[in-house]
């Protein structure tokens, strides 16, 4: 893997490092606080281009490698998560499976206005009994003429609220256990598809995540996604690259971590120095720099390897795994070097230590990520 960015990949992340600097750092922390969703700003993500960035151009998207769209990823979360969660999932888990698994049709009427940005999409898979075990799924999906009816409840779906487009999994042959599990593409304006609750979270807070429940939801044939009975393999294969998204997500929380603790520790004294002049922080500076490193270059191995199209199933938990924790670390460390100041909202630690916690969670908690790493090593 050659580590060094290409000219152009320098340009893009200039671009969006302009972009973050002058349109979302001025709102984020308000914003954040606030509970409001960005959508200016999600509108703006897709006139760049990045809501459907390693999309073909003849799908409405930009064309880009996975690499330099996991570097967009990482310069928006380095200065607001809740934005960047927005843009993975419906880059990751919206676009990515229509594209790899979906129609001629399906793309034309679906993937083009969600990677230009016109529509919004979210995923829902997590019911209120099937998280971790994502084959216990009890949402059903019955035939009936030239359309399925779908009957059931999904829970903790990001942009559930204000997307367009849901990729909806659930039952239509209880026989077969997971392998029975079929995904459709479900438009949310369809009678029957209702937004229930709405989670009030420790974090990520300009992101929705709610409740949806369907009532004898119809849906046409001509929106199953794949084939009948073939949807457990569809969310196995687009969780690899969501979990890779999460891992760039969880590396730019770090960074404005480090960031803003390097800019807090040059300017506050005590004792009569800066307090970046003593050991016990440059100590804490150097191990949150090298474990942003490490993570980093794990995430983009991750990248490089599915772009390339090669199994990245063990490459994508490991980048996960290990950048969620490493944010969770770093957040702390900017916290301790922040001191009081750093629990306070006015500083913005205080909402990546927040938003932080998140990425152990979610697309597959640690304790799955360490279950699918091992796994492969003793397959092998």
């Amino acid at each position: 893997m050659n580590t060094h960015l290409t000219q152009e990949q320098k340009m893009v992340v200039q671009m969006i490092r302009s972009f973050t600097e002058k349109e979302v750092a001025p709102h984020a922390s308000v914003m954040d606080h606030a509970g409001e969703f960005p959508e200016v700003l999600v509108k703006q993500l897709g006139k760049m281009g990045l809501m459907g960035a390693f999309i073909p151009p003849e799908y409405g998207g930009s064309g880009m490698d996975l690499l330099t769209y996991i570097l967009t990823m990482e310069e928006i979360s380095k200065v607001w998560a809740s934005l960047g969660v927005i843009m993975t999932v419906n880059n990751s888990l919206v676009c990515d499976p229509i594209f790899r698994f979906g129609t001629e049709d399906q793309k034309k009427r679906f993937l083009v206005p969600l990677a230009k940005g016109d529509t919004l999409g979210c995923y829902a898979l997590t019911e209120p009994a099937a998280g971790s075990d994502a084959g216990a799924i009890a949402t059903r999906a019955r035939a009936d003429g030239d359309t399925y009816l779908l009957n059931g409840t999904k829970r903790f779906i990001t942009n559930g609220k204000h997307a367009n487009v849901a990729i909806v999994y659930a039952v239509t042959d209880s026989s077969r256990g997971k392998q029975g599990i079929s995904a459709f593409i479900v438009e949310t304006a369809s009678p029957g598809f209702i937004i229930g609750k709405l989670e009030e979270k420790l974090g990520l807070c300009g992101s929705d995540t709610a409740e949806l429940i369907f009532e004898d939801c119809r849906v046409p044939k001509e929106n199953l996604l794949g084939e009948e009975n073939e949807g457990f393999k569809i969310a196995l294969a687009t969780l690899d690259g969501g979990r890779i998204g999460i891992a760039a997500q969880a590396v730019g929380i770090a960074q404005g971590c480090l960031e803003a603790a390097i800019a807090y520790a040059r300017e506050r004294r005590q004792f009569g120095k800066p307090i970046a002049a003593f050991q016990s922080v440059q100590w804490m500076l150097a191990d949150m720099k090298t474990e942003i490193d490490a993570a980093r270059l794990l995430t983009h191995r991750a990248a490089w390897t599915r772009q390339k199209g090669e199994a990245v199933t063990k490459m994508a938990a490991q980048a996960k795994l290990y950048a969620s924790e490493m944010a969770n670390r770093v957040a702390y460390k900017g916290i301790q070097i922040f001191g009081g100041y750093g629990y306070i909202k006015e500083f913005p630690v205080e909402r990546f230590f927040r938003d932080a916690r998140i990425t152990t969670l979610y697309e597959g908690t640690s304790e799955i990520q360490r279950m699918v790493i091992a796994r492969h090593l003793l397959q092998s």
